[in-house]
């Protein structure tokens, strides 16, 4: 590591997103990667993201794009609302559901 290459924290988007259901769970790893599983899918969807401001743009590796936008502390990606996994929202709409 040269005096030039100075670590940076991650962006505070980071982490793990889940619905309500905890059926979805999206990964926004720190190399701009993300991981999304359903269910018991594992990995249904992978692909690059890049963020500007509050604004996150997807490609998916089959080459899909999406979108979504962190408002209030909630990440709506296109049609899905999901919370940080350590969310209490994201924890009360789990223990409510029926699966």
């Amino acid at each position: 590591m040269t005096s030039n290459d100075t670590p940076h924290a991650p962006h505070p988007h980071v982490g793990m997103w889940v619905t309500a259901d905890g059926h979805i769970r999206q990964e926004l790893l720190p190399n701009g990667r993300y991981d999304e599983a359903r269910g018991n899918r594992r990995s249904a969807y992978t692909g690059r993201y890049t963020v500007t401001g509050d604004h996150i743009d997807y490609v998916d590796d089959t080459g899909f794009t999406a979108t979504g936008d962190v408002r209030d502390g909630i990440l709506y990606h296109e049609h899905l609302v999901l919370h940080r996994e350590d969310d209490r929202r994201a924890r009360e709409g789990r223990r409510g559901s029926l699966s």
